[in-house]
Order: structure tokens, then C-alpha cells, then sequence
């Protein structure tokens, strides 16, 4: 299966070129010229990579994907940036970039980045945290290499805390993760099932940031 790359750039020529690039390379691109425009793109489209520009019209690149990862969409994402400023780099790591290129992108660099990435996002499905393992693909939950019984409510969430280890998850991603859009998830269903889960994962590694949310800490 074709990987699919949402690429957001505003400069219309090097758009281009880097849609040719990856183009020859097998992926399927889809390009957007703005953030306004990315953002329809990832609510009726199914996406494996994201590639962002941060200097861009209307919002910045940090800000667009910011809102994505606060609405729980966990795709992977890679800047592609002028800025030499660490502290803006550091800022697009914490809100949930997983790798930067800084202009001009050298596109055999980019391509093995993409590649690196994909291997591990598509790769092996069983993931250890601590004394807890999970496998994506058969959405199973192991501990110390005994299997827990868990509902499939219970593995998304559990996969969402694996997914964002060591960092905060909102109640609103909790709510996009485990509830569809004709579903109502409530403050009380989400701490019955944190409840649960700490009873699982250990309370002392799965805590509660007050006002913000929850975090699973890797020992």
C-alpha cells in the first residue's frame, strides 16, 4: 500500500519539487498551500506522514500541528524549515514533531528520513513500556509476559498512552480516541477507565496532571 504524504508548503515552486521527489520516490502526495486548507485535507482524508512548513500565512506550522495532535490525530510529522533558532525547534518537538529538516532540504536526506520514520511507525507491532507490552495488531496487553484481560476500550487507550509516553494526554484526546463523533464521552466515563488502567499499568508511572490531563511515565 501506497504511503500517503500530506505536504503543507506555501512556496508554490519548491511545492512542486518536492512533490515531483516524492512522486518518483512512490509515495502519493497531497498538496496544501495553507493551513486552513491542510486541516479539511486531514478531516476527510487518511494520511501516513505529515511534511510542515512552519512559516506559513494564517498559522504557523508548530500551531497547525498543535491542533492536530490536541484533536488526538497522531500521525507521524517532519518540519521543513528555514529557522535556526533552537528554541523554535524545541518548541515543534514539544508539540509533537518527530523529526526536522532545516532549507535547503536535501532530498536524498529527506528521503532516508521518511523511510527511517515509517520503519518505525510500520514496523514491529508489540511495544514494551516498563513491565507492560502491547501488540497494535492484535490489540492485545501483556505484563511480565502474562495476558491481561482488557476491553477494546481499555487497549485504545492504553495504545494512546503508549503513543504519547512521557507526555501529557488531554481529556479531548481521550475522548477522539475512544468515543466516535455520535458518542459522548464524560469526565466520570474517562476517570473509570484511568481508574481501571492504573490498576494495570501501575498507579505510580500513570498519573493525573491537574487541569491538563494524564501521563504514562517510562521508568
Amino acid at each position: 500500500m501506497s504511503i500517503r504524504i500530506l505536504l503543507l508548503e506555501d512556496d508554490l515552486l519548491f511545492a512542486q519539487s518536492l512533490e515531483d521527489f516524492l512522486d518518483e520516490e512512490g509515495y502519493e502526495v497531497i498538496l496544501a498551500h495553507n493551513p486552513h486548507q491542510a486541516l479539511d485535507l486531514t478531516y476527510t482524508q487518511k494520511f501516513d506522514l505529515y511534511l510542515l512548513d512552519i512559516n506559513l500565512p494564517l498559522m504557523s506550522g508548530i500551531e497547525f500541528l498543535d491542533a492536530l495532535r490536541q484533536s488526538g490525530d497522531l500521525t507521524p510529522a517532519i518540519f521543513l524549515t528555514s529557522y535556526q533558532d533552537k528554541e523554535v525547534m524545541k518548541e515543534g518537538f514539544l508539540k509533537g514533531c518527530d523529526d526536522y529538516l532545516k532549507k535547503p532540504v536535501d532530498l536524498e536526506e529527506l528521503g532516508l528520513r521518511i523511510t527511517s520514520l515509517m520503519k518505525r511507525y510500520r514496523g514491529d507491532t508489540k511495544q514494551c513500556i516498563n513491565e507492560i507490552c502491547i501488540d497494535i495488531e492484535q490489540k492485545r496487553v501483556y505484563k511480565e509476559g502474562v495476558e491481561l484481560e482488557v476491553s477494546l476500550r481499555e487497549f485504545d487507550l492504553i495504545a494512546l498512552l503508549f503513543r504519547n509516553k512521557d507526555k501529557v494526554v488531554s481529556k479531548e484526546m481521550i475522548v477522539n480516541a475512544l468515543w466516535n463523533s455520535d458518542e459522548e464521552g464524560s469526565d466520570g466515563a474517562i476517570r473509570v477507565y484511568i481508574n481501571r488502567l492504573k490498576k494495570i499499568l501501575d498507579a505510580q508511572s500513570l498519573k493525573n496532571v491537574r487541569g491538563l490531563g494524564y501521563i504514562y511515565e517510562s521508568s
